[in-house]
């Protein structure tokens, strides 16, 4: 099989040859720049310091010699983006190793040791806190009421750090010839690879919601207030929709897989009733997918974190084709029972070691036996991609990081 075999039997619910993995095809499946200069220098190799490509998470871009090393099968198409040395510059990350950050992300330290992001017209929207290792939203556009209409939600996305500092390839969105560019790129890497190609869109309903109003305003506002709300996520719909419209164009045909997100759990449910999910999200999320299956041939992802067990007949109804990143130290998110319960229905890309209490602080030997298990537990039958749960994070061992993929390597069910 190739990758790309892999990847989409794994999706259609055939189990592949091998145990398919993914490092860094999304923000949501990847390594801190921090994690990934200490796996190199562990492994001994050299070349420049880390790419951060998503500087909120402050995530580094794996490279081939990683990804080959590893046996990765699926690339994110923004990385054939900011390919020219001359589109980085040279930083110090958080624990004092070098980085490196693309040339428009210019953030401002402080006398406390905290730095700042700002837009283009000097409004701070994110900052890192001293000794941090990601920033945090600062501004919340609609945190004093809805507006009276929506001509200017473009302008408040804007304001959010997620669209104000967005990642390869939407930071070059407002370029003249992105969507050809865009094209032409997805093509040259479908050529010159058999790894499967992935794209992240977004399209967050629910998260917008918080990203704009804040995240305890907008869940009080999903009881108290549903009229805006309705209101919002029809303006969301009415732009996600037109973004959409121009990816299934542009790389519909070309790409694998589209990524959504929007984290609808906390570690003990999800943020709303089941109730509330499918009167105001299942609908909009049913017509994402559609949209979706009507004009590419993709196959959709959503991120979610958290317990989203409750939820998961929703999500499989509305058409998700894979879920991600399988949180399984939440409530009712035991590997055991996703697999036994979902695991016809819907692909598994995640839940393969835990990043919260096992990656960061057992012994290899450890962490080896516990992706054995989690690999016995969810490789069968196919519906299952090799990811850890959520990004790899600074303080990861990078003995830990070899292990994992030994594990990986070394499976044969």
């Amino acid at each position: 099989m190739t990758s790309r075999d892999r990847i989409l039997a794994a999706i259609g619910h055939r189990e592949p040859d091998r145990v398919p993995l993914d490092l860094g095809a999304t923000p949501s499946s990847g390594i801190s720049a921090i994690a990934y200069g200490n796996l190199k220098r562990h492994l001994g190799l050299g070349g420049p310091p880390p790419r951060v490509y998503d500087v909120v998470q402050q995530l580094a871009e794996p490279e081939e010699v990683i990804l080959d090393r590893f046996g990765v099968d699926v690339l994110d198409v923004g990385r054939s983006f900011n390919t020219n040395p001359a589109d980085w510059y040279p930083v110090t990350l958080a624990d004092g190793q070098p980085g490196l950050y693309p040339t428009w992300f210019r953030p401002e330290s402080q006398p406390d040791g905290s730095v700042i992001a700002r837009i283009a017209d000097g409004t701070e929207v994110a900052r890192m806190p001293s000794e941090g290792t990601f920033f945090d939203q600062t501004l919340f556009p609609y945190l004093d009421g809805y507006p009276a209409e929506y001509s200017g939600l473009d302008q408040a996305m804007g304001k959010v750090l997620w669209a104000a500092l967005a990642h390869s390839p939407w930071d070059r969105a407002s370029q003249p010839g992105f969507w050809q560019s865009l094209r032409e790129q997805a093509l040259a890497m479908r050529a010159g690879s058999d790894r499967a190609l992935m794209i992240v869109v977004g399209c967050n309903l629910f998260e917008w919601g918080t990203f704009l109003r804040r995240i305890d305003e907008f869940c009080m506002d999903l009881r108290t207030n549903t009229a805006q709300v309705e209101a919002l996520l029809e303006a969301l719909m009415e732009r996600h929709l037109a973004t959409l419209g121009r990816v299934c164009q542009a790389v519909g045909d070309v790409v694998d897989v589209v990524r959504f997100g929007d984290d609808l759990g906390t570690n003990q449910g999800p943020f709303m009733s089941p109730a509330t999910y499918r009167s105001l999200f299942k609908p909009r999320h049913a017509r994402l997918c559609e949209f979706v299956r009507r004009n590419s041939r993709m196959k959709t992802f959503l991120h979610s974190c958290g317990s989203i067990r409750s939820l998961l007949p929703d999500l499989i109804e509305v058409g998700f084709d894979v879920i991600n990143p399988v949180q399984t130290s939440c409530r009712g998110m035991e590997a055991e029972g996703l697999k036994r319960d979902f695991g016809r229905d819907i692909c598994f890309w995640g839940g393969g070691c835990d990043t919260q209490s096992v990656l960061n602080r057992g012994t290899p030997a450890e962490v080896k036996d516990h992706v054995r298990g989690r690999l016995d537990i969810l490789m069968p039958g196919g519906g299952f991609v090799f990811n850890t749960v959520h990004n790899i994070l600074p303080e990861v061992p990078p003995a830990n990081v070899v292990a994992m993929m030994e594990a990986v390597a070394e499976y044969r069910g």
